[in-house]
């Protein structure tokens, strides 16, 4: 058994990964919001507000959602039931966008996204005001020996891991926050079971959403190129073995992950893998800098009805 064959839980392989929703935004940035979701849910802002002009619908009328806005640009319309996730990625898309036309790179007229999608010149502009603002400098080689020693097994060819999950899908109408409670309890119950994986077995047939579950979630022997790339990044590169200690997470909802074995596969000498560290470090840094300067932007705008870290003073160096 290599995965669990459906492609719909992030386990199986990457041709699964068309499932997955087709992305309004250019690859730079789908990259960048991706590894910038779970970091911007921290800091309160104003209470959403109803759209200019809506009235209060007449009893018996389909429920409407809470209009957010970035400087009163509306962000969703009244039937848009967004979960938390694609609003933060519209608020940043909106954000930047503003800052491309506050910076001359984009026409004033340029109409605000809808349904998440810009226009083709917007995301050129923000590309634009991203070269420009977005300066990284080349990773020393300390800084790629350092992280080379820190992750051994970043690089190796042919490693493999030996998995059962048990899947708690996130799907149309579920509440979130419930889902994450029960996949965080169960995590813990899993974690501090000493009983051969027996109760492992027993949650994954009672209780995942991936067929797998009827084989006690076992997966078998998987390789990342078996996996999608956020389920992958979670799970290889490092020595645990056992329950992981936190959640996995990926675009198929919340994962309890057990690593039952490891084959580390062959480790290449640094000289083989300089480049590719160096690359990573950049993209890490990139990341850092954009969500620094989204903090900046957040911090000086006016913000309605989504929840974004905002800086008051300048952290873009």
């Amino acid at each position: 058994m290599s995965g669990c064959g459906t492609g719909g839980c992030g386990c199986s392989s990457t041709e699964s990964s068309s499932a997955a929703p087709a992305s309004t935004l250019t690859p730079t940035q789908s990259a960048a919001y991706e590894a910038l979701s779970a970091s911007m849910a921290h800091v309160a802002v104003l209470a959403p507000v109803p759209a200019s002009g809506a009235s209060v619908p007449p009893a018996g009328s389909v429920a409407t959602a809470p209009v957010a806005r970035i400087n009163g640009v509306p962000l969703n319309s009244p039937h848009e039931l967004l979960d938390e996730e694609s609003l933060r990625q519209r608020a940043c898309t909106e954000l930047l966008r503003q800052a491309a036309q506050q910076a001359g790179l984009l026409a004033q007229d340029d109409a605000p996204g809808t349904g998440g999608a810009i226009s083709a010149d917007a995301s050129s502009a923000i590309e634009q005001l991203l070269e420009r603002e977005l300066v990284i400098p080349d990773p020393s080689e300390e800084a790629c020996r350092r992280y080379h020693d820190a992750h051994p097994a970043a690089h190796a060819h042919g490693e493999r891991a030996h998995l059962r999950h048990v899947l708690f899908a996130v799907t149309p109408g579920v509440d979130v926050k419930q889902l994450r409670l029960r996949a965080e309890a169960m995590l813990i119950d899993l974690r501090c079971a000493d009983d051969g994986g027996a109760k492992f077995a027993a949650a994954a047939t009672q209780w995942s959403n991936c067929p797998s579950g009827q084989h006690g979630g076992d997966l078998g022997w998987l390789t990342r190129a078996d996996c999608a790339p956020e389920f992958a990044r979670e799970v290889f590169g490092g020595a645990e073995i056992g329950v992981l200690a936190r959640l996995v997470h990926s675009r198929f909802g919340l994962h309890v992950v057990e690593v039952v074995a490891r084959d580390p596969g062959q480790q290449p000498a640094y000289e083989e893998v300089r480049k590719a560290i160096a690359l990573t470090l950049r993209q890490q840094a990139w990341v850092n800098a954009l969500r620094q300067y989204l903090q900046l932007l957040a911090g000086a705008a006016v913000v309605e009805g989504v929840s974004l870290d905002a800086a008051e003073s300048p952290l873009v160096q």
